[in-house]
């Protein structure tokens, strides 16, 4: 099946940056929307940024003008280039992957990565 895997959290002061990689595995044959969501603790999951198969990006106004998403389609993978943080930029990021067209299977399949912590001290 198909995995994907979140790397790049972690710790950082306020200001500083950090780059998040989604990595997917599997045998994929496209993945139309590649997607950023966090999670603060208490609160509902929120989308950050999303970026289409055809390079239409997409921002939630919150991070527009300091998160950068992108991806390699070679790869399978997606980055989000966070900078400026903020503490309210505190909470686990998430990966999801939209429209995967898998090799020799039928269907159209969404998935979702485990989440990277990101924390920002004040």
């Amino acid at each position: 099946q198909v995995q994907l895997v979140e790397s790049g959290g972690g710790l950082v002061q306020a200001g500083g940056s950090l780059r998040l990689s989604c990595a997917a595995s599997g045998s994929i044959f496209s993945i139309n929307d590649m997607r950023w969501y966090r999670q603060a603790p208490g609160k509902q999951r929120e989308l950050v940024a999303a970026e289409t198969r055809g390079g239409t990006t997409n921002y939630a106004d919150f991070v527009k003008g300091r998160f950068t998403i992108s991806r390699d389609d070679a790869k399978n993978t997606a980055y989000l280039q966070m900078n400026s943080l903020k503490p309210e930029d505190t909470g686990v990021y998430y990966c999801h992957a939209l429209g995967v067209l898998l090799y020799g299977l039928g269907g159209v399949y969404d998935y979702w990565g485990q989440g990277t912590q990101v924390t920002v001290s004040s």
